[in-house]
């Protein structure tokens, strides 16, 4: 609840930062954008925990979830239709949907739990696409550093690649596929980044994986 709160209350600093940074949210959107593009066509997903849509706006996602009432009328107002929920406990049938994404995960308060409803509510086959700083990397770190002032992000949690990776496996996820962009710090992008396979040198890495 306290995070959920936060982000009622900090609307306009939230999307001030996408103002501020658009060749790093940009860089962020193509790298996701080459993932779902792997999807079939005509397929039916949404974004869990979408903010203000931003990046479902960006994607073409039409639906979500999002806690907060605050960032939901944004994102309704990019034209996104919005469940009331949390990634911990989905409000939707078993086999539900073709795919699920995930782009703010540092907030969620229990990731495994997310994945382990994420994959019962994906369709068999379907697909779970997550994007998130790692851990190792320099904006993770550069945001690490000056966490308690920082009004975001003071209460996230950064995961590793290898820390993703086993949580994925032990849920039952598998073909997991990354690639990564944001390569620099932040103060440093400057232009739209064209995203690279694997991880290990971008800040922001997006994993695909498919439901057994």
């Amino acid at each position: 609840m306290l995070q959920t709160e936060i982000f009622n209350k900090n609307v306009a600093a939230y999307e001030a930062w996408y103002d501020n940074y658009p060749e790093v949210f940009q860089s962020e959107v193509a790298a996701i954008k080459e993932q779902l593009l792997k999807l079939p066509e005509n397929i039916y997903g949404i974004e869990v925990g979408l903010g203000t849509g931003r990046f479902s706006k960006a994607l073409g996602i039409k639906e979500g979830i999002e806690p907060s009432e605050e960032m939901a009328k944004k994102a309704m107002k990019r034209g996104i239709e919005i469940m009331k929920g949390v990634a911990e406990q989905l409000p939707y049938s078993d086999y539900h949907f073709d795919f699920l994404l995930f782009v703010t995960i540092c907030h969620l308060n229990d990731l495994t739990a997310a994945l382990i409803e994420a994959h019962r509510v994906l369709k068999r086959g379907g697909s779970i696409i997550i994007a998130f700083l790692d851990k190792e990397q320099a904006i993770a770190q550069q945001y690490e550093e000056k966490r308690y002032r920082s009004t975001f992000f003071e209460n996230a949690t950064y995961y590793s690649v290898d820390k993703v990776k086993k949580l994925l496996k032990d849920v039952k996820f598998k073909d997991l596929e990354f690639n990564q962009t944001l390569f620099g710090k932040l103060a440093t992008i400057k232009k739209i980044q064209t995203p690279k396979e694997g991880y290990g040198e971008g800040s922001f890495v997006v994993v695909k994986a498919v439901k057994k």
